[in-house]
């Protein structure tokens, strides 16, 4: 992307930051139709270095379009995703506010040669992974056996906003968290 952001993108990222988490649901015309506009205008390429390093990192769901109780986005969850391509490793994160801990889904992930936008992704474990307690985190997970070929195409990314479409169909528009680290996401 270079120095000027297009209105659509600074629209987009304002809906997305509102508060409270989903009120941006309220606005799902409008935000489906800037994320096409963004797709064409600045799509991904993943095939490129710069491109992947800006996968990096930890986001959060601000907007789906599934309808699923762990897509949705609510005021009173942290809906993130840590994403370490460079490892070969991703996570899914539900999070309460408070010590109780997070639902969570470990990955593989593998950017696929073939397609420029696309991530595989394998689940392999999941279940709860809470607070540390005297240096050794507290957590129940299995192994998951996943039926089912799963990607996620990422069709735009920049420092801040993350636009993907996955294997079902569902759209996401995802922002950046700074402030946490990936590594806090998988540690075992």
């Amino acid at each position: 992307m270079g120095k000027t952001s297009p209105p659509e993108r600074r629209e987009l990222l304002e809906l997305l930051r509102q508060n409270p988490r989903g009120s941006a649901n309220r606005q799902r015309q409008r935000i489906e139709q800037l994320i096409g506009v963004l797709e064409g205008a600045q799509p991904a390429d993943l095939s490129d270095p710069s491109t992947q390093s800006l996968l990096e990192g930890v986001w959060e769901l601000r907007w789906s379009s599934s309808q699923q109780p762990y897509l949705t986005v609510a005021p009173w969850l942290e809906n993130l995703q840590g994403l370490a391509p460079s490892q070969g490793r991703g996570v899914n994160q539900l999070r309460l506010p408070g010590p109780l801990g997070a639902i969570t889904v470990e990955a593989q992930l593998t950017l696929d040669p073939d397609r420029a936008q696309r991530v595989e992704v394998r689940f392999r474990r999941g279940g709860w992974v809470g607070p540390s307690l005297g240096g050794k985190r507290l957590q129940w997970l299995q192994d998951v056996q996943q039926s089912f070929p799963a990607w996620l195409d990422i069709t735009v990314v920049d420092r801040e906003l993350r636009i993907c479409r996955g294997n079902a169909g569902t759209l996401f528009a995802l922002l950046r968290r700074p402030e946490l680290s990936v590594d806090q996401l998988l540690k075992p």
